[in-house]
């Protein structure tokens, strides 16, 4: 009697399996576009951040490069002068410091772009999913002020382990433009901030619409149809 009642428990457990296997193609838009764009965006982020934390990943990319305040936009006479100073090689170094010190700070900041990807609500979704680039326009939207206060410790310790802060206290004794111009450690500290989530959400842009376009497995191949 058990073993009759063990069979006919197990065929019902088959038969509900199967039941639900059938029925995931039909599970919401919302709910596959989601576990989709989470699956995307995880991805994304955990590449850009590889490449970035990269020797060298942010200073050999003109494109992420991260400058002293108002290098590459001089503001004023101060602002072109610390330009040129940088140029001439007078600030001894220290934008490749303050970028190194970026790629090291990228290489532990996994977990926070995780959890705000996390936080992504399905209802969230369906407004995102259509452009390239759209889940990675949206996370900065959401969350960029989020993500820059987590951040921000992390670049503040990665400054100090790389001597960055000591670098500007000395080169601001040398050199009174520099003072004048107004750079501080707290100042650099939000700069290479700044700068440096612009160059992660840039690099997740890519990274998105690079898996957008080449899904790597079966998962991805059907969410692209959704997509």
């Amino acid at each position: 009697m058990a073993d009759t009642q063990y069979g006919i428990d197990r065929r019902r457990m088959i038969i509900g399996a199967a039941a639900s296997a059938a029925l995931l193609p039909f599970a919401s838009a919302a709910q596959a576009q989601g576990l989709g764009l989470g699956s995307i965006l995880g991805n994304a982020s955990d590449n850009a951040l590889n490449k970035l934390s990269a020797p060298n990943g942010y200073y050999n990319d003109e494109d992420v490069r991260i400058g002293l305040p108002f290098i590459g936009k001089p503001k004023g006479l101060f602002g072109s002068l610390l330009g040129a100073a940088d140029r001439l090689g007078i600030t001894g170094g220290l934008t490749r410091t303050i970028n190194d010190a970026a790629s090291a700070a990228a290489g532990e900041a996994k977990p926070i772009f995780r959890s705000a990807i996390n936080d992504i609500s399905f209802s969230d979704v369906p407004g995102i999913v259509r452009e390239s680039t759209g889940g990675t326009q949206y996370l900065r939207r959401s969350a960029n002020d989020d993500l820059h206060a987590k951040l921000r410790p992390l670049i503040d310790s990665a400054l100090g382990d790389f001597g960055a802060f000591r670098q500007l206290d000395s080169l601001s004794q040398q050199h009174s433009f520099i003072r004048q111009a107004g750079l501080s450690r707290d100042g650099m500290s939000k700069t290479v901030t700044d700068q440096g989530l612009d160059g992660i959400f840039t690099y997740m842009g890519r990274e998105e619409s690079s898996l957008r376009d080449n899904p790597a497995d079966t998962v991805g191949k059907i969410l692209k149809g959704i997509f």
